[in-house]
C-alpha cells in the first residue's frame, strides 16, 4: 500500500488545509461564475462579459496548484504492474530514478515558466537554452492587460509599481500568468520532498498505486448497496 500524506505539527496542518481550501475556493468560484453566466444569458439575455476569461484564469490556477498538491498527497495515478513484480530494493531504485527524471523535467519547466512570465511583470528572462546562465534584457510587457477582467480597486497601486505610474484599465496579465511559475515552483518543491521521502523510506513511490483500485472498489460497493 502506498504512502498517504499525513501533515505533521500545527504548521503542517495549517499549510495542508490552506492548500486544500484555496483549491476548493477556486473550484467554487469557477462554478458560481459559470452558473451565474448561464442564468444571465438564458433568463435575462445578458452576461458577465469578463466571466469566461476569469473562469479560464481560475482554471489555470486550479490545475497548476492541484498538480503540486496531488504530488504531496500521493494522488497521481500510474501503472506499476511490472514494477510490483520486482523486489522492494529494486522498486525503490526505480522510484528514485523516476523521481530524478521528474525533478529534471520540472527544473526545465521552471526555467520556461519564469521566462514566459517575467516580461509581463517587468522582470528579466534567464539566458541559456536549457539552464539559466544569468539574466538578459527583455522587452517590458508589464503594460499588457487582460481582455475583459476589470481591475480591482485594491490593486490600483500596481500601476505605480509596474506601469510607470499609469493606472491599469483592466487586470494586468502578470496576475493570471503568475500561476505558471508559482505552480511549477510548487511542483518542483513537492517532487524534491517526495524523492527525499522515498530515499528515507517514508514513501514507496510517486504514484497512488493500488489505493486507486481500492477507491474504485469502494465506490462500486457503495453503488451496489444503493
Amino acid at each position: 500500500m502506498s504512502h498517504r500524506y499525513e501533515p505533521k505539527g500545527p504548521v503542517g496542518h495549517f499549510v495542508h488545509r490552506l492548500e486544500e481550501n484555496v483549491i476548493a475556493i477556486l473550484l467554487g468560484v469557477m462554478t458560481i461564475l459559470t452558473f451565474v453566466n448561464v442564468i444571465l444569458r438564458y433568463v435575462f439575455q445578458s452576461s458577465l462579459i469578463w466571466g469566461l476569461e476569469l473562469t479560464l484564469a481560475l482554471f489555470a490556477w486550479l490545475v497548476l496548484l492541484g498538480v503540486s498538491h496531488a504530488v504531496k498527497i500521493n494522488a497521481h495515478l500510474g501503472v506499476d504492474a511490472i514494477i510490483n513484480l520486482l523486489p522492494p530494493a529494486a522498486r525503490k531504485v526505480l522510484a528514485l530514478i523516476a523521481g530524478a527524471l521528474c525533478i529534471f523535467y520540472a527544473a526545465l519547466l521552471m526555467k520556461g515558466a519564469w521566462d514566459y512570465w517575467a516580461p509581463f511583470a517587468g522582470l528579466k528572462q534567464t539566458g541559456g537554452r536549457w539552464f539559466p546562465t544569468g539574466f538578459i534584457e527583455t522587452r517590458d510587457r508589464a503594460f499588457y492587460v487582460t481582455e475583459q477582467i476589470p481591475m480591482p480597486g485594491f490593486l490600483s497601486w500596481m500601476g505605480n509599481v509596474f506601469n510607470e505610474g499609469e493606472p491599469y484599465e483592466k487586470l494586468p496579465r502578470m496576475i493570471p500568468y503568475l500561476a505558471l511559475p508559482l505552480g511549477v515552483a510548487l511542483l518542483l518543491f513537492r517532487l524534491l520532498q517526495a524523492v527525499w521521502m522515498i530515499w528515507t523510506g517514508q514513501r514507496e513511490s510517486l504514484i497512488v498505486s493500488h489505493e486507486a483500485e481500492d477507491a474504485v472498489e469502494d465506490v462500486r460497493h457503495m453503488n451496489r448497496e444503493g
